[in-house]
């Protein structure tokens, strides 16, 4: 079971969920939260991921924003979660996401046979973030349903030359991405896997019977998991 830390970073402290396996974990994650913070759901997916083996920090990205942010699925936590997401800006969330990164580094080297890298997976507004750590900063990461990822594929110099290999999963049925969208990920980073499923926006988020598919889910997690056992050694 994990607990609240803090991690220091350049926008300040920020709670933390931090977990991780009883024995030398097998690399180390950044959960990147959706709109609605890191709320009883991505605690729950953080510590599927230590199941797994993994390390895992999901840092509560707006606290520099509102501290202690945990947002209800429905109208007004959408419109919260927006304004939120819109006031810390990508690159404040880049900081906080390299500071994780770099802290799970140094967990890692504190064992005795040190193993493992360090990559990303995010949610909705943590997709995109992932993407970008990817991109950006070098972390094997994967996106889900990532709808402000089509901002940033139109930059030829951050698409040109990816520092690190990144996985999509999109919904066939999310109207906020829609197969042209989708398509321009295949076209502007060749090569880097696009997996699409018979479902809608947030077919991963378990706690919602509205948007949660589970074959769609369990086929994504395979795929990330061999994504990871592939790319964090």
């Amino acid at each position: 079971m994990g607990q609240w830390i803090q991690l220091d970073t350049p926008r300040g402290q920020v709670a933390t969920w931090q977990a991780g396996p009883p024995s030398a974990p097998r690399g180390g994650l950044v959960v990147i939260q959706e709109i609605f913070g890191v709320n009883p759901h991505i605690r729950a997916v953080a510590e599927d991921f230590v199941s797994e083996g993994y390390a895992v920090l999901a840092p509560a990205f707006f606290d520099p924003v509102e501290p202690g942010v945990e947002l209800g699925y429905d109208e007004a936590g959408f419109a919260h979660g927006r304004k939120l997401a819109g006031e810390l800006g990508f690159d404040a969330a880049l900081q906080i996401l390299d500071a994780a990164a770099q802290r799970l580094r140094r967990y890692l080297g504190a064992f005795n046979e040190p193993r493992g890298a360090v990559g990303t997976v995010g949610y909705c507004w943590g997709g995109t973030l992932a993407m970008l750590g990817a991109l950006r900063l070098g972390l094997p990461s994967v996106s889900y349903y990532g709808a402000r990822n089509t901002a940033f594929l139109d930059d030829p110099a951050l698409v040109a030359s990816p520092r690190a290999p990144v996985m999509f999963h999109f919904g066939e049925q999310d109207p906020s991405i829609p197969p042209e969208a989708v398509e321009q990920h295949r076209l502007k980073l060749p090569g880097m896997p696009v997996h699409t499923y018979p479902a809608g926006h947030a077919f991963d988020r378990e706690v919602d019977p509205k948007a949660y598919d589970k074959p769609s889910a369990r086929l994504a997690r395979e795929r990330t998991l061999a994504f990871f056992a592939e790319h964090l050694q």
